[in-house]
């Protein structure tokens, strides 16, 4: 039998990968955590979204920031990128899913009352990501306040729950959540950059806590390297282990190939890129066992952005952090405010003029040519994101798109048939804006790829891998294991099954804390993780920081 170097080999660092980490960690393990993207401390990230180095994340042109933005013919896709994954970039916020849609998705809901199974999961992510509600009342919460009223739903409109540190602003502290067992902190000094990345030691990423505890048990972190290659080593099952293939993020020439064997894998690079690599290894012979499911059930979160600029531009509509408030109009829609603080005017880039309904090419075009002065100033963007609310629209709905190549050799793209696709042209993200703009006057705005294609952005894409009660519904089951692998676990948000209809991060969270309890302590088995393993472990228990 071949010697593996590591017992576990997680890739990817984000909201699933770092679960992992710390589990596995913690039940004697010993792990390899391997990241695409760069470490960073907290004076590297960016100051401002003018320099694109540290925020866009595009290796082969040289640009190695948080922030990948990923066309496809349907969607366009935001993540995250660096060790702490999403993390780094998304806007704090931490949300339960409330709707029955996503709890009782037929997708799922005979496999475990999902409602009952997950919540003493929340309850341990809430714990370890540091969620507190957010307390203030400036222009943003006003104005969000002022559209809850106009949609007559005043009661719906809340403070967000958040992972921010909110001590005594800039000052410097022992660690505040795990008894000293993590890292020093210091106060949230109210910027509101936090999707620009944390320069104070306020947010809590993934390294402050998950990734940090793992590290002080034994996990080692690798970043800058891409798996390319995961292959069974003997048995077609991988039940005698993998060889795990990466090289440098990014490199065209000195690659430094480098192939380690592992007893198991988990896959958690995020949804998006644990479909584009495991259509890859699929597709390649590699891992010829996964489901021809893998790259169904790919979900957008349903969503739309739009924003809106004051027309007077002294206006100041800044948040303390970057999203603040909640509005649920019904059971099925959440939408957010965003902002950039003051560093945010890049961001303007991203979006073009409102348009909606049919030829919204020719609305764009009309829209530039009656103010070339709004739209084509070389000075439009100064000042941007103080006066700018951006407006994330979330829905619950059951809309899906599939990840596969449309030729043998062709680029893997969003093809339709999994239901109705995720719509360009939300009606109640041009309600919202239209809101606004009677509150603050100005002018509203789309993301610029829904403003030209119809074709929506969403930084919070999920499925792809999801989880059934067999392959030929999905790619893994209910413990989150491969169908067809032995000790092949997939922890992110490519196995949420249904839109969750909020920000997903806490639900990633929440779901890969129910997977992990399923995997037995080291040495309590003499081979690897199978069924009988996983229907012993049911209890759902605590685990401690």
């Amino acid at each position: 039998m071949t010697q593996c170097q590591d017992d576990w080999i997680v890739v990817g660092s984000g909201f699933g990968g770092s679960v992992a980490a710390l589990r596995l960690a913690e039940k004697g393990y010993d792990v390899t955590v391997v990241e695409k993207g760069r470490r960073f401390a907290d004076a590297d990230f960016a100051a401002s979204a003018w320099q694109v180095g540290k925020l866009l994340w595009a290796p082969f042109v040289g640009l190695h920031g948080i922030m990948a933005m990923t066309p496809f013919s349907h969607v366009t896709v935001i993540s995250g990128v660096g060790v702490g994954g999403g993390s780094l970039v998304y806007g704090n916020t931490l949300y339960v899913p409330h709707s029955d849609d996503f709890y009782r998705h037929p997708q799922w809901s005979e496999l475990a009352d999902w409602r009952s199974a997950l919540a003493p999961h929340f309850d341990t992510a809430k714990r370890m990501l540091g969620v507190t509600t957010f307390a203030g009342d400036g222009p943003s919460e006003t104005l969000m306040r002022a559209i809850a009223d106009d949609l007559g739903v005043a009661d719906r409109c809340h403070p967000t729950d958040v992972g921010v540190f909110l001590g005594e602003p800039g000052v410097r502290v022992a660690d505040p959540y795990f008894g000293g067992d993590g890292p020093d902190r210091a106060g949230c000094i109210r910027c509101g950059q936090c999707m620009l990345g944390c320069r104070h030691n306020a947010k809590n990423t993934l390294e402050k806590n998950y990734l940090y505890l793992a590290e002080k048990r034994g996990a080692r972190i690798e970043p800058g390297r891409t798996v390319v290659d995961i292959t069974p080593i003997g048995a077609a099952d991988g039940s005698d282990g993998y060889t795990v293939t990466t090289v440098r993020s990014g490199a065209v020439l000195r690659r430094d190939r480098r192939t380690v064997t592992t007893r198991g894998v988990v896959i958690a690079g995020g949804a998006l890129g644990t479909n584009l690599l495991l259509r890859k290894l699929r597709d390649r012979g590699s891992l010829p066992r996964l489901s021809d499911r893998l790259g169904h059930l790919v979900r957008t979160n349903s969503e739309a952005i739009v924003a809106v600029t004051a027309g007077d531009r002294a206006a100041d509509l800044r948040s303390d952090i970057a999203i603040t408030t909640s509005i649920h109009p019904t059971d099925q829609i959440h939408f957010t405010n965003n902002t950039y603080g003051l560093g945010g005017d890049a961001m303007g880039l991203t979006f073009g003029p409102l348009t909606g309904g049919r030829m919204r090419l020719a609305q764009f075009v009309v829209a530039v040519l009656t103010r070339p002065l709004r739209w084509l100033s070389p000075t439009r963007m100064s000042g941007w994101s103080r006066r700018s609310v951006v407006f994330t629209i979330m829905q619950s709905t059951d809309t899906a798109l599939r990840l596969r190549r449309r030729h043998r050799f062709g680029r893997i793209n969003t093809t339709l048939g999994d239901g109705p696709a995720p719509e360009g042209d939300l009606p109640i993200a041009r309600t919202i804006a239209e809101s606004a703009l009677r509150h603050i006057g100005g002018y509203g705005s789309t993301a610029i790829t829904e403003s030209l294609l119809a074709r929506p952005t969403t930084a919070h894409i999920l499925g792809g891998a999801v989880i059934a009660d067999g392959p030929e519904h999905g790619v893994v089951d209910r413990y989150r294991r491969a169908f067809g692998y032995r000790d092949l676990l997939i922890t992110d948000g490519s196995t949420v099954p249904a839109n969750a209809g909020v920000n997903p991060s806490l639900t990633i969270t929440a779901m890969a804390e129910e997977a992990m309890v399923h995997v037995p302590d080291k040495g309590a088995m003499p081979t690897g993780l199978d069924s009988a393993a996983g229907e012993s472990r049911l209890s759902a228990g605590r685990h401690r920081p």
